[in-house]
């Protein structure tokens, strides 16, 4: 590897001396000197070139990698030899505890002092000390006498013959451990006394692990290290020859000599490129400045190891420079130059090295470019960011925030009233208010729009028929333009130029819009004039959308406001909470009604017509007006709902026919009406959620209605669906605006319905607050009705019926029951007249209807009066001829009752009248 990269240097240094020769030469030539040098010679050292061989050592990379490997060798044996004196150290202090484990263990074991007492101790110990042995893997275990004569041995010629060593200390009770030399075997070696139950010493046991076997174990454990050793050698000189090839790669292949002369080479090229270069270090301190650098920033002679921010520098760029960030081509004015500065990170030792060029006459005949560019960019911006919404405040603040600071310091937009509220042109001019005004930092301009008296010339749109441009203020134009004293009091704020642009829509003008600039930027120009125009006329058009769209929603408002209920009806059924809340967008078609109707029973609607604006608002009226209709004929709701159908179909041909886009097909509907008698809830929808029912003890269900098509959909049967609601019941009525959400799934709005709907006990309007803060956003997507109603039982002891035999001569027993049963009720004052009522709406019925008749009588608000018999003719109000015997009962009963009317079961019909309980109303006396 260094062989190659040794090669690859002397080939680069030889292309290198050829150039210094031909310098040299050259520079001779000059000088009178010789020629060139001898052949051969190296130019940096000045004697012959060395032995390739020899190249890679003279390299930085070369001693680099020889002082590396030494280092590591010399750390690798150090480490080796440690190990195995502590690997040997360990394995005899391992031997000395297992040996005096077993010697112990053995001495200790019971019957031990009595089979060394014993009469042939040899037989009795000799296959114990055996099992010991094998079982403990020690070499030997040996048991002798006091006299040191050996009763056991692993080597069976030994027993009976002294032992050597110095066994003998255990004779005093002691037990100890030695390194063992002598015959058979050196070995480390444990010696522990026997003794009999009253601590004599009986005997001496001795278990130890031989020499070699310590060995042994030792060598493998060498073994280990020694491979250890030599993988770590091999890694460790490995990584030094990369780091080596690394460096070789990053030097080059020099020498320290031809590192030297190469930073002196290039400290010759810096110092003659024609750019300043500064390399300022990581404490903010310029570490080096060519000469170009000097002469542009006109440095002192000794600036080098000083902060930057001290070296007279604009305070700008010399803080620029501190940061240490990059850039490129800035543009900083320094002095009386502008210099185009980049910065760039200087490598590993931190800081930046900055080259700066002069662009001063660059930038004088680029200048007009630019500004023409920075307009064209300020009239394309104007025209993504001025009217985004239809807002004519709005739209005049997003006039503001284009022109401040690209075109102006501040700028202020003043338009008339009509303008703002959305009206239609007003003959003259009229007042004028602030309709924004932005001054970002100053407090010159004020940021909150204000009435601005129309006496004022400055403010007043009117008579500024044309842009106007005044570059001083201070002058005699500021004067004749916003008056001396309102002149004298723009320039104190600190105000300089002005530009006033009218806002024009054809023939009409909106108001004026005002550009500033203070007294630290330049005054206007004429090219300044006609980018305010410009813009100025690009945001004319979207101020008069603003305005006619405000006008649009103002009347879709209103309208929808008539059309919409304003306070709920009178009646005791349902105690009844809504709410209406109106999308972002504008007006929808989300309507809601209550309807009382006859026989102590009410009718609930909730409707959705698609879309918003004038045309939704004007459908929901037209629908809204149909079912108040269609409910006076006291329909059943899937009958109601199929004439609304039809309707609906009917409506969306006579548009088509007349060239109308809009269609009202897809409007959804709902028809419910709750009985208070009986405590039953019909209900029918067309395309509309089904509604939830909230029983008193706090349990929510959807009540399961079945989902006809939208209205004008197509020629379905609607179907109805009827409930038994306990009293005190809440039912919840409302719009897809209160569970669509693009956040939520329909499933987990209905659960946060059902969720929100589970306290006990709420009131209806506590329910809709409850509703409305857990599904609805600030402002909502889409319109949102709803409606929230508990229901009422009318008590049993408020309600009479009575079954009627077909006989005309049975009209007198009801009548005389009805006339107690007011009695009971206090309302003897309508007594004669309910009479006269009964008797001619229960002879009719026996006389044109179809037996059972039953007569019903409901105390609530009114006293009502219902006849019903199985048949399905309904009776006709005539007016009779004075020689007619008959047909003036129905008259006598419309001009008695406050209402009547006839209404259709499935078992026949009901006809129905109304009474006031208070007297007053078309009375008849008895007299």
């Amino acid at each position: 590897m260094w062989r190659k990269s040794g090669r690859f240097g002397a080939l680069l240094r030889r292309r290198r001396a050829a150039r210094a020769a031909a310098d040299t030469h050259a520079c001779r030539h000059q000088e009178g000197a010789p020629a060139s040098a001898p052949h051969g010679a190296d130019p940096v050292a000045g004697d012959a070139t060395p032995r390739r061989d020899w190249r890679g050592l003279r390299s930085i990379a070369g001693q680099v990698f020889l002082l590396q490997s030494v280092i590591v060798l010399v750390l690798v044996t150090a480490a080796g030899v440690a190990e195995v004196v502590h690997a040997r150290h360990d394995s005899e202090s391992a031997a000395r505890i297992r040996s005096l484990s077993v010697a112990e263990g053995f001495a200790h074991a019971p019957g031990m002092a009595r089979a060394v007492q014993s009469a042939d101790p040899t037989a009795e110990l000799q296959p114990l000390a055996e099992e010991a042995r094998r079982g403990s893997g020690v070499d030997f275990v040996s048991v002798l006498s006091r006299s040191g004569i050996r009763y056991t041995d692993p080597a069976p010629g030994l027993i009976g013959r002294p032992a050597s060593g110095d066994w003998r200390r255990a004779l005093s009770g002691e037990s100890f451990t030695e390194k063992f030399t002598g015959a058979p075997t050196e070995a480390i070696r444990a010696v522990v006394p026997v003794t009999d139950a009253q601590g004599k010493v009986v005997g001496v046991v001795t278990s130890g692990v031989q020499i070699t076997t310590v060995s042994g174990t030792v060598w493998q454990e060498l073994r280990l290290l020694l491979g250890a050793g030599v993988a770590a050698l091999v890694l460790a000189l490995g990584g030094a020859a990369l780091v080596s090839r690394r460096l070789g790669h990053q030097t080059r292949g020099l020498g320290p000599a031809e590192v030297t002369r190469m930073y002196e080479h290039h400290d010759a090229v810096l110092h003659a490129v024609r750019e300043g270069v500064l390399i300022i270090g990581g404490d903010q301190r310029l570490t080096l400045a060519n000469d170009e650098a000097r002469r542009l920033l006109e440095l002192p002679s000794v600036a080098e190891r000083r902060d930057v921010r001290d070296l007279g520098l604009d305070p700008g760029f010399a803080e620029m420079l501190a940061s240490c960030r990059e850039a490129t081509d800035e543009v900083h004015r320094v002095h009386d130059r502008l210099l185009a500065v980049s910065c760039r990170p200087a490598g590993p030792m931190g800081g930046i090295v900055a080259t700066l060029r002069d662009t001063t006459e660059l930038r004088a005949l680029t200048g007009r470019a630019e500004v023409a560019h920075q307009r064209l960019q300020l009239l394309h911006d104007a025209s993504l960011l001025i009217g985004t919404t239809l807002d004519v405040t709005r739209t005049a603040q997003e006039l503001t925030g284009v022109a401040v600071p690209r075109l102006a310091d501040a700028a202020t937009v003043d338009l008339l009233e009509w303008v703002l509220c959305g009206e239609d042109p007003a003959a003259g001019a009229g007042m004028s208010r602030a309709a924004a005004a932005h001054a970002p930092g100053s407090p010159r301009v004020p940021d909150e729009p204000t009435v601005v008296p129309p006496a004022s010339p400055q403010t007043q749109p009117g008579p500024v028929n044309r842009a106007v441009l005044v570059s001083d203020l201070g002058t005699g134009g500021g004067g004749r333009t916003a008056g001396p004293q309102r002149a004298q009091e723009l320039v104190e704020r600190g105000l300089r130029s002005l530009i006033a642009v009218p806002i024009r829509v054809g023939t009409y003008e909106l108001g004026v819009v005002h550009f500033w600039r203070t007294k630290e930027s330049a005054p206007f120009e004429t090219d300044d004039l006609s980018a305010a125009e410009e813009l100025v006329a690009r945001a004319a058009l979207c101020i008069d959308n603003a305005r006619r769209y405000t006008r649009e929603h103002t009347m879709a408002v209103t309208l929808q406001r008539s059309l919409l209920p304003r306070g709920l009806p009178e009646q005791s059924a349902l105690q009844v909470a809504h709410r209406y809340l109106p999308a972002r967008a504008g007006v929808g078609g989300d309507w809601f009604d209550v309807i009382p109707l006859p026989g102590a029973r009410v009718a609930l609607v909730v409707g959705d017509v698609a879309g918003h604006g004038l045309h939704a608002a004007a459908t929901m009226g037209r629908l809204r007006t149909a079912i108040h209709n269609f409910s006076s004929l006291d329909l059943p709701p899937d009958e109601l709902l199929s004439h609304l159908d039809e309707l609906v179909v009917q409506i969306d041909r006579d548009e088509t026919a007349a060239g109308q886009e809009t269609t009202v097909t897809g409007a959804t509907a709902l028809y419910a009406v709750y009985d208070s008698v009986s405590g039953e809830c019909t209900v029918a929808r067309a395309g509309h959620p089904p509604p939830a029912a909230v029983h008193p003890d706090g349990t929510v269900a959807f009540l399961e209605v079945p989902a006809g098509p939208p209205l004008g959909v197509g020629q379905l049967p609607f179907e109805a669906s009827e409930h038994l609601l306990p009293e005190g019941s809440r039912l919840v009525l409302y719009t897809n605006g209160l569970i669509h959400s693009r956040e939520r799934h329909i499933d987990d709005s209905l659960d946060v319905l059902r969720h929100a709907l589970t306290r006990v006990g709420q009131t209806p309007e506590q329910t809709c607050d409850d509703l409305c803060r857990a599904l609805l956003p600030r402002a909502p997507e889409d319109d949102v009705a709803l409606l929230v109603a508990r229901t009422n039982r009318l008590p049993a002891t408020q309600v009479a019926h009575w079954t009627v035999r077909h006989d005309p001569a049975a009209v007198a027993p009801v009548r005389a029951a009805v006339t107690r049963q007011l009695a009971q009720w206090n309302l003897d004052d309508i007594a004669f007249t309910t009479e006269l009522i009964l008797s001619e709406l229960i002879t009719n019925a026996i006389r044109y209807g179809t037996p059972p008749v039953t007569v019903r009588l409901l105390r609530d608000r009114v006293l009502t009066c219902e006849v019903s018999d199985t048949s399905s003719t309904s009776p006709h109000l005539r007016y009779a001829e004075t020689t007619d015997e008959g047909g003036r009962g129905l008259y006598l009963v419309a001009h008695l009752a406050q209402r009547w009317g006839t209404r259709y079961t499935p078992q026949g019909k009901i006809i129905w009248t109304e009474q006031p309980l208070t007297e007053g109303y078309h009375q008849l006396s008895p007299e």
